[in-house]
């Protein structure tokens, strides 16, 4: 195996191993037997089975938080951006459907240090996105009378749980899936004076 695909299998194999028979049940032994490599291979990549894990988390959040930097530096108008944004974490969090639903069922197995790098790393996003909804209710396009922690949190419920209904097979695409939870939390989000007003 190339050594620039050694971390990738690694990765691989244990959502696998994650998604198959849990975190907590599966050793590194099993890990590296799976992936056809040494431990001391693996301990070049990751200190632990936490970092695995975690690792798992942050592939996704990296791409999600580039998309939205990507976005938001497009200068258009809130409700667009916001939109934009929300229909991004629906399709990639599809995307990468099952290593979502192997880190949200394992994370409370995190050591203590790395829990505290999973708060890091979601707070870097939300901070961008609850500055966006902030904007959105100072220009009077969204609600002001929620605070912006509940609507920021509205929202990320949706991406949380899809793993527990969603299927790839099934009849929705991804984008069609983003574009209707997107709809309908943009309906949530207009001022009560503007009911029926397109964001």
């Amino acid at each position: 195996m190339k050594t620039m695909n050694i971390k990738e299998e690694l990765t691989r194999v244990s959502v696998e191993l994650f998604a198959s028979q849990g975190y907590a049940k599966t050793s590194v032994q099993q890990i590296v037997d799976a992936a056809g490599v040494t431990k001391g291979a693996l301990y070049h990549y990751f200190n632990s089975k936490d970092d695995l894990l975690f690792d798992i988390y942050d592939r996704i959040l990296t791409l999600q938080l580039r998309n939205l930097h990507e976005i938001t530096d497009r200068g258009l108008p809130v409700g667009e951006t916001v939109r934009l944004v929300c229909e991004d974490v629906i399709v990639t969090s599809i995307e990468w459907i099952r290593e979502g639903a192997v880190f949200f069922r394992s994370q409370h197995m995190l050591s203590p240090d790395r829990m505290e790098d999973v708060k890091v790393r979601r707070r870097q996003y939300n901070e961008v996105f609850g500055a966006l909804i902030t904007r959105g209710k100072t220009e009077g396009v969204f609600r002001d009378d929620i605070p912006t922690a509940v609507l920021v949190a509205n929202f990320f419920a949706n991406p949380h749980y899809l793993s527990f209904w969603y299927q790839p097979s099934g009849p929705l695409t991804r984008e069609q899936v983003a574009k209707q939870i997107t709809d309908l939390y943009l309906t949530g989000l207009r001022p009560a004076h503007s009911e029926g007003a397109a964001l």
